[in-house]
């Protein structure tokens, strides 16, 4: 069994979906952290029972608001942290604390279009191919070790709004399944969290 923590600082839809996967698993989404308090996947966690908790950035400094989240996963129990939606880069201090144990979504493929405007750089790009990666979290920004990329070839004349709808089709899909390869791979062993032959890339329409 490996306990999982979720950061999140929006909307929730990802959490939600992590949440539903992982609730018939031997593991466990032991508690939500945002740093928003208006952010609407608090409303989400109390629907479905899972701890939550709002640790502020106004008026400190990353690493004191970090401090505070490294006490709650303590008291948590947390194995590994999945970001879903979480707005704010991590210091090098939380990262070392869970090294190779923090997993990111990013709606794009990297390493083209990093940062909080993915879909819709995506989008204007004018490339064939859009998707998602999930990736490992390093210092730097969406620069960590990729661990899937999934994708769809579009058509060209989709809006923005259905892009997005794919987008979030593909991360609703794939990333609890990818994270609890990652979760059954810590119960069996494996040094960083995923076995070596599930890191990949597919390109298509995979569901």
């Amino acid at each position: 069994m490996a306990n999982l923590a979720v950061f999140a600082s929006g909307n929730g839809t990802n959490f939600e979906a992590l949440a539903g996967a992982l609730a018939p698993t031997r593991h466990a989404l032991v508690c939500l952290v945002v740093d928003r308090k208006d952010a609407f996947a608090l409303r989400r966690a109390e629907k479905l029972g899972v701890p939550s908790y709002v640790v502020s950035y106004k008026g400190k400094r990353r690493e004191d608001a970090e401090e505070e989240m490294l006490a709650i996963l303590a008291s948590r129990g947390a194995d590994y942290i999945a970001l879903a939606g979480f707005m704010r880069l991590l210091s090098p201090r939380l990262i070392d604390a869970y090294p190779s144990r923090i997993v990111n979504i990013h709606p794009a493929l990297l390493p083209k279009y990093p940062g909080t405007q993915g879909i819709e750089e995506s989008y204007r790009s004018g490339d064939r191919e859009l998707g998602i990666t999930i990736h490992y979290v390093d210092y730097g920004l969406d620069s960590g070790p990729p661990i899937r990329q999934q994708s769809f070839t579009r058509s060209g004349a989709e809006t923005i709004d259905e892009i997005e709808s794919r987008i979030h089709e593909l991360e609703h899909h794939w990333y609890p399944r990818v994270m609890i390869e990652i979760l059954d791979a810590h119960d069996s062993g494996f040094p960083c969290g995923v076995h070596p032959r599930r890191v990949e890339t597919e390109k298509g329409d995979v569901f």
